[in-house]
């Protein structure tokens, strides 16, 4: 299993599309089918950080996510919204749950 989380900063006045296009790129998302992957996406306390949680099955599940169009026109707009060096992906190894996360022992 892959685990990621991204986190990053936007311009108060960014916010607000930024969670616009989150909602547009999480629909298309559900309408992906399978057990494949879970994402999940927070606002930290100050309102202006997000922060992006995804597990995924494989590679092969990790890129079909990442390549949707709404997905990547996301990144797009938020990349151009002025990150001042805020963004920080980490890749993390799963050890355990309380639920079943896409059927992992």
């Amino acid at each position: 299993m892959i685990v990621v989380k991204v986190s990053y900063t936007v311009e108060g006045a960014y916010v607000e599309k930024n969670q616009e296009n989150i909602n547009i790129f999480m629909e298309d998302f559900k309408k992906l089918s399978g057990n494949d992957f879970r994402y999940n996406v927070y606002l930290m306390n100050d309102g202006q950080t997000f922060v992006h949680l995804s597990h995924f099955k494989n590679p092969d599940i990790q890129n079909k996510v990442l390549n949707v169009p709404s997905f990547k026109e996301f990144q797009k707009q938020r990349d151009e919204s002025g990150l001042n060096n805020s963004h920080k992906l980490e890749e993390w190894s799963f050890l355990a749950a309380t639920t079943d996360i896409l059927n992992e022992p």
